[in-house]
């Protein structure tokens, strides 16, 4: 969406079409990893829980899945990397070779692990639970191809994963029997912190200049929505939607700050109209801050 609302030779455009790309594909790889998941069974007790958001103080982490067994806890964490993996032992470094030889050096995710297997150990323990913490790094490419691989390392792949998961298991002995996932796995869900995302033009050095007004249309996916008395109508397809608003308002919380004044929908949706702005506006779940003309509505905590 904020693509649609920058011209096609924006300096930030290709960059920012790359960055799509990345998060599709890793969005892509999730669901394959969580979806094999479903091969993995054991007769013990288990709980598996996904993108788990947790702090301690002003130590915020992401973790992708959380297995939670009386055995340990096993952190699994999905890399979308394609292309030919090399891990050097020497110099600690991790790079790939994409399909035309372009070599990258990466962040090793290793790193990644290792620090989240820490942060839950200290979590745990904050926490009065004793259970071990332990990592599994999945990488969920199609074509990716382990070209050097550390000795005994956390590492595999999609279809690897599950018997993965059970080797990591069995390096640990059975826990207590009056050990109560249930209650960890409460308390977790209890704990988790959603993620609050920066205002993307923030995010990504982008001037809210730049941004196109208008309101965009669903069906022929343009910005050529007009008011039309209490509705909105397509310039360009004819189509009516009385909610069009509704993803601009999100789109202008989510580009460029987290509250909206009158003056500043109206730029933004491209209309003059203060008393419609007023009347959208007072329908919405957002927080009233401020008096008569200088209202201005934030998203609620």
């Amino acid at each position: 969406m904020l693509l649609e609302r920058l011209e096609s030779n924006h300096p930030q455009r290709q960059f920012l079409e790359q960055q799509l790309h990345w998060r599709a594909a890793g969005k892509r790889g999730e669901s394959r990893l969580q979806k094999k998941f479903n091969e993995f069974y054991q007769e013990e007790e288990f709980h598996i829980l996904w993108n788990v958001n947790l702090k301690i103080g002003n130590w915020p982490v992401q973790m992708d899945g959380l297995l939670l067994t009386d055995r340990c806890v096993v952190i699994v964490e999905s890399k979308n990397i394609n292309g030919q993996l090399h891990f050097d032992e020497k110099t600690g470094e991790f790079f790939r070779f994409n399909s035309e030889g372009e070599k990258t050096v990466l962040e090793d995710p290793r790193i990644q692990l290792n620090k989240n297997v820490r942060f839950l150990t200290q979590f745990f323990k904050l926490n009065k639970i004793t259970l071990p913490v332990s990592g599994l790094v999945v990488f969920t490419a199609k074509d990716c191809e382990f070209i050097s691989k550390p000795h005994r390392a956390s590492l595999c792949k999609t279809y690897q994963m599950t018997e993965s998961l059970i080797k990591i298991l069995q390096a640990f002995p059975p826990g207590a029997a009056n050990l109560k996932l249930s209650k960890i796995k409460k308390m977790i869900l209890a704990a988790d912190t959603p993620y609050r995302q920066t205002p993307l033009c923030t995010y990504y050095f982008i001037n809210p200049k730049d941004l196109k007004s208008g309101v965009f249309c669903q069906n022929c996916k343009t910005l050529t929505m007009q008011r039309d008395k209490r509705n909105w109508l397509c310039s360009n397809c004819g189509i009516y939607d009385a909610s069009a608003h509704l993803l601009a308002i999100r789109e202008y919380l989510t580009f460029v700050e987290t509250k909206l004044t009158n003056q500043k929908l109206r730029d933004f949706c491209g209309f003059e109209s203060r008393a419609v702005a007023t009347r959208l506006l007072a329908k919405l779940d957002l927080e009233r801050l401020g008096e008569s003309k200088a209202f201005s509505y934030h998203l609620r905590e």
